[in-house]
């Protein structure tokens, strides 16, 4: 698949976590002017690379909670890749040490995610948002080894599920990503989600990494799903260029399903001086029981080399 023949103009928003900025530099070798749009300009370190196109970046600096810098931002593009990063001086997913914010970054995602949206709605060149959520926001739920069918695209995670088990993590991403559904629906935005496994190789793959939550679950279940950048950033990007692309997309590399993936994971989050497996990882090979049929057809011919 050919990028567009006329030069683009799109948004990168937030561009400053591994996924945004792998975008920029992506994009940008692709032939498209990019706004590249970040919460702390603390990280402009990410696009001092000799080999961007500077005549096609600009950086922004955007608050997601400061309307007029997300418009800012937008302004002249018609296209967004939305990836929330939170905050540098907010807490994490799993807030401990405030009872009253155990849901906190919820809060914030879908605040964030509606502020976004919202500013999308009100332009008049924004002809497609492509929006990161996660996996997390389609596998959890009280049923979910009771039927035979594969888990797929059109799966929710429930919400009080994942209150009932502290899974914030999924919380947030379902929150958040209903959010934008319910306001893309509204306002007529064009728009399709990229829902990833765990990022492989990015500098939050640690065992504290708040996707792994419930990773003996998710490893039972065989829904324990992972994922390259380089296919997230490929996704993206087949998505945005795809005028057939529409609605929620899985998008992984590999399900971990047997005891030499879950002895590879843990050698990957944890120092090498720890040696034991996340607990529930032991077991025997599991079916995989999740599909990206959906994500693998629309990329059939799609040239990442461009």
């Amino acid at each position: 698949m050919a990028p567009p023949a006329a030069p683009r103009t799109v948004c990168v928003m937030d561009a400053s976590g591994g996924i945004g900025s792998t975008l920029v530099h992506t994009l940008l070798n692709r032939g498209y002017t990019v706004h590249a749009a970040i919460q702390n300009h603390g990280n402009l370190q990410y696009f001092d690379g000799k080999s961007l196109n500077k005549k096609k970046l600009r950086v922004f600096h955007a608050d997601l909670f400061d309307y007029q810098s997300i418009m800012e931002a937008l302004k002249g593009c018609d296209g967004l890749f939305y990836c929330f990063e939170p905050p540098s001086d907010q807490p994490s997913y799993d807030v401990r040490h405030r009872l009253t914010a155990k849901e906190f970054m919820a809060d914030v995602e879908v605040r964030a995610a509606h502020n976004v949206l919202e500013a999308c709605a009100q332009t008049e060149t924004i002809t497609k948002v492509v929006f990161t959520s996660s996996v997390t926001a389609v596998i959890w739920n009280e049923h979910r080894r009771d039927t035979l069918s594969d888990v797929d695209e059109r799966n929710w995670s429930d919400i009080n599920f994942c209150r009932k088990f502290k899974l914030w993590h999924a919380l947030s991403k379902t929150l958040a990503e209903k959010a934008a559904w319910a306001l893309a629906m509204d306002r007529g935005i064009n728009m399709a989600t990229i829902n990833g496994g765990l990022l492989m190789g990015g500098p939050d793959l640690t065992i504290t990494n708040p996707y792994l939550k419930g990773a003996a679950e998710m490893y039972e279940d065989g829904v324990f799903a992972i994922v390259d950048l380089r296919l997230m950033v490929d996704a993206h990007i087949c998505v945005f260029e795809d005028i057939s692309a529409y609605g929620r997309y899985l998008c992984f590399s590999h399900i971990i399903s047997c005891n030499e993936d879950a002895v590879e994971l843990a050698h990957t989050l944890l120092p090498t001086s720890e040696s034991s497996l996340p607990q529930g990882l032991e077991a025997a090979r599991v079916k995989q029981r999740i599909s990206s049929k959906k994500l693998n057809k629309l990329m059939v011919g799609y040239d990442n080399e461009l």
